[in-house]
């Protein structure tokens, strides 16, 4: 098995369940609460471990309670985290979701502790860089450490693979590093300037993410499953058709599976079906890592 470095965000998700997502000014009464261990880093190292990946997590957590408990989740799903950090006197990153009864979301970060991820800690990390195989990375850690986790990989040959979530724009010599970008449609268009409403269109953006320097492209595209486009072949992976529950990791569980299946030897076409398949069981439970499943479930299926 190939070795999995992911560096990213860990929060803790505070979620209301609403019949609708409330509109400006308006309140949604008769909520359901939850509480559930999220963060995109710390949902695609949770799913990358699931999923069977050696994984090794780097992220920044507070001196509180929270962070007690997502310590132990990631011992508990198998995750090395020996590299995690603590930020003294700092609360753990929160998360505040509404989650509608169509499975639409919305979602405001409060990072806490990861802003504090800088770029000195990624100085720190030189040899688990060279070591690991594929590094995988959100922008939920400030901008200038994914640059130079990226920068590092490229000087020791680690292939990176980037989910561009949230959207940011994003410099085209770090493009010209990157084995494989991950956006969805919006975060396409920042990244492009291209509207991206139809396979098409997510066509002709993934190729101007080529001309940037990115080696290859997948866009995830929703119930249209994800494009695939590579320097010599695209290809569109369909979406495996299920009933949404909660669609908060959805994507988080795509990353995860598909650094799996690549540590694994699958191919880009291979990978994203596979990925595709686990994120579709993750939208029909409520939650973020709660919401992940493991291997076993997507075998036996």
């Amino acid at each position: 098995m190939s070795k999995i470095l992911i560096i990213g965000s860990s929060n803790i998700d505070l979620i209301a369940c609403v019949k609708h997502l409330p509109a400006p000014g308006e309140t949604v009464g008769e909520a359901r609460f939850m509480q559930s261990n999220g963060g995109k880093g710390a949902n695609q190292a949770v799913a990358a471990a699931r999923l069977g990946g050696d994984v090794t997590f780097v992220s920044c957590l507070g001196d509180d309670a929270n962070a007690a408990s997502l310590r132990q989740q990631f011992s508990n799903d198998g995750i090395d985290t020996r590299a995690l950090l603590t930020a003294s006197h700092t609360p753990t990153g929160t998360a505040l979701i509404y989650v509608a009864e169509d499975g639409e979301n919305c979602i405001a970060v409060a990072p806490g502790a990861n802003r504090l991820l800088g770029p000195e800690a990624i100085d720190a990390l030189t040899d688990r860089i060279a070591e690991a195989d594929y590094l995988l990375l959100q922008l939920e850690i400030p901008m200038e450490s994914v640059a130079r986790a990226i920068e590092k990989a490229a000087e020791v040959g680690t292939r990176v693979i980037l989910n561009p979530a949230p959207a940011h724009p994003i410099a085209d010599e770090l493009l010209r590093k990157i084995y494989l970008i991950t956006p969805n449609r919006s975060e396409s268009e920042i990244l492009t300037g291209c509207q991206v409403r139809t396979p098409q269109e997510a066509s002709e953006a993934a190729a101007r993410l080529l001309e940037k320097g990115v080696e290859n492209v997948i866009i995830t595209l929703g119930c249209h499953g994800a494009l695939i486009r590579t320097p010599h072949a695209e290809t569109i992976v369909p979406a495996c058709k299920v009933t949404a529950v909660d669609t908060t990791a959805a994507g988080d569980v795509f990353n995860g599976a598909l650094v799996v299946a690549l540590a694994e030897g699958m191919t880009l076409v291979e990978g994203a079906r596979f990925a595709a398949r686990c994120s579709a069981v993750s939208v029909t439970r409520p939650g973020a890592q709660t919401s992940i499943p493991w291997r076993s479930e997507i075998d036996a299926r």
